[in-house]
C-alpha cells in the first residue's frame, strides 16, 4: 500500500526531533483536517498516544508511525508534507491538490 500522503526526509527528521523532545517516540503523528478555519478547512498535525481506530488508514516511514481518518483522507490524499525552515520560521506545510484556495496564514484551505 502507497501511503495516501508523502512526507518529505526534512519532515520527518522534524517528526523524530519532536517526538524526541516529547518523550514518546513510539508515538503515532495524526494527520488531518479540522473544521471551521477561516477558509474552511484547517490542517491538523496531532500526536496519537492511545491506539488508533480501526478505520483509520497507518503507514510508517523509517520508523515514524502515521494515521488519518477517513474524512481527512478524502482531502489530503496524493498531498505532499514537507518541513521548510526560513529565516523568520519554520514548519510542516502541506502541498495538497484539492486545494483550491488557502487563506493567508497558510493554516486553512479551502478544497475543490
Amino acid at each position: 500500500m502507497n501511503p495516501p500522503i508523502e512526507v518529505t526526509p526534512e519532515a520527518i527528521v522534524a517528526f523524530k526531533d519532536k517526538l524526541a523532545t516529547r518523550k514518546t517516540p513510539t508515538a503515532t503523528i495524526r494527520l488531518g483536517i479540522r473544521g471551521g478555519a477561516c477558509s474552511g478547512y484547517a490542517y491538523a498535525i496531532e500526536f496519537e498516544d492511545n491506539p488508533v481506530r480501526q478505520t483509520d488508514t497507518v503507514w510508517q516511514i523509517d520508523g515514524v508511525n502515521f494515521a488519518i481518518d477517513k474524512k481527512s483522507s478524502l482531502y489530503l490524499s496524493g498531498s505532499k508534507l514537507t518541513w521548510k525552515k526560513t529565516v523568520l520560521q519554520s514548519g510542516f506545510d502541506f502541498e495538497n491538490p484539492h486545494e483550491a484556495s488557502r487563506c493567508g496564514c497558510g493554516g486553512s484551505f479551502a478544497p475543490k
